[in-house]
């Protein structure tokens, strides 16, 4: 039996890293894709992984995307079909799931993002299960068409299938020259160029920049502030207005090390605010859409605080910097929430090999 697993992400590279893991541990071989997209590339290389990449991400102008899609596909029919496969699963990647479709193979689906209307019509419907966290309301899926009896729900968030087995690296720490006295506040930059905030690039992208602005002006002095862009250019325009009042990591790094030693994370809304959170970290999510499933669920749980207004989120940060208190209470919230999950890889790895 040959899997192929197709990785877009830095989320997917962690998540499916395991997956792959843990099916060659059982006998099962596989075969992984992947994109041309910097943090992606990067970060399975730290992880020693192998991918052959074909494709390109296409940025955020649509018609880029459909092209650069388009000659995906074109690209992954040739080399899959030609790689003996099974079976494929993807977190919502189009050319996966029309590749697997038109060389008749099931494809799997795995998914929280049912806010990802685009990915998700292009996907569901061409798979034969979907994976996904129980937070998610049913009907938030068949809407795109899969049938209930299709949907295979997991108790457990998604960052549950790697952050028990993740070791860290502390050459993260000294390669940023950090200061072990002074607190640390990581930022991640949103997800401006996902199809489903098209609409709002300029808008996005000025907020986050004003936001660090005030991070800047009130924790500046007493805190280590670290920015992790998600694409090339942004870490060149943040270092360029805010100099050495900020830290910008050069290449990809590991955000986990990072997050364990920091006082505060702000989250654009990705798969990091969950991952802070069910570390214990204190989370602001400053995300500019519609709360996702994932988020109101932390937030209803306490993990995860929401604020927009970026002075407010500086004068928030500060407090929790001094506050040890808050981030035990934070500690102990998550070590509850972890403690009743299940591992979302078991339940995948078991559905497949049935």
């Amino acid at each position: 039996m040959k899997v192929w697993l197709d990785i877009l992400t830095p989320k997917q590279a962690n998540f499916f890293g395991e997956l792959q893991r843990r099916l060659e541990s059982s006998g099962v071989k596989t075969f992984l894709t992947t994109r041309e997209y910097r943090e992606v590339n990067e970060l399975i290389q730290i992880k020693g992984m192998k991918a052959t990449q074909i494709g390109r991400h296409g940025g955020k102008d649509l018609e880029d995307k459909l092209v650069e899609s388009s000659n995906r596909v074109s690209a992954l029919a040739k080399v899959v079909g030609e790689e003996d496969i099974d079976e494929a699963i993807s977190f919502a990647s189009p050319e996966a799931a029309r590749v697997a479709f038109g060389l008749k193979m099931p494809h799997y689906c795995v998914s929280d993002s049912p806010h990802a209307e685009a990915v998700s019509k292009l996907t569901v419907p061409l798979s034969v299960k979907l994976f996904t966290p129980w937070i998610i309301p049913v009907a938030a899926w068949t809407r795109y068409g899969i049938h209930p009896r299709d949907l295979v729900r997991y108790r457990a968030l998604d960052p549950m299938a790697w952050l028990p087995h993740y070791k860290g690296d502390s050459k993260v720490l000294d390669s940023l020259k950090l200061d072990p006295s002074k607190p640390v506040i990581l930022v991640r930059t949103p997800e401006e160029y996902a199809s489903y905030l098209s609409d709002r690039n300029e808008t996005i992208a000025s907020s986050v920049a004003d936001t660090v602005a005030k991070l800047v002006e009130v924790n500046g002095a007493a805190s280590q502030i670290i920015i992790l862009p998600r694409y090339e250019g942004q870490g060149e325009r943040f270092a360029k207005r805010f100099g050495n009042r900020v830290i910008v990591p050069e290449h990809v790094v590991d955000a986990i090390t990072l997050m364990r030693i920091s006082s505060v994370f702000l989250g654009g809304g990705g798969t990091m605010t969950a991952e802070a959170a069910l570390l214990g970290v204190p989370v602001i999510s400053y995300y500019p859409g519609e709360p996702t499933f994932v988020e109101k669920f932390l937030i209803n749980y306490g993990l995860v605080e929401r604020i927009l207004d970026s002075g407010r989120i500086a004068q928030r940060t500060h407090s929790i910097c001094v506050s040890q208190e808050f981030r035990e209470f934070c500690q102990r919230k998550s070590k509850r929430l972890v403690e009743s999950m299940e591992d979302p890889i078991r339940v995948i790895v078991r559905k497949i090999k049935r």
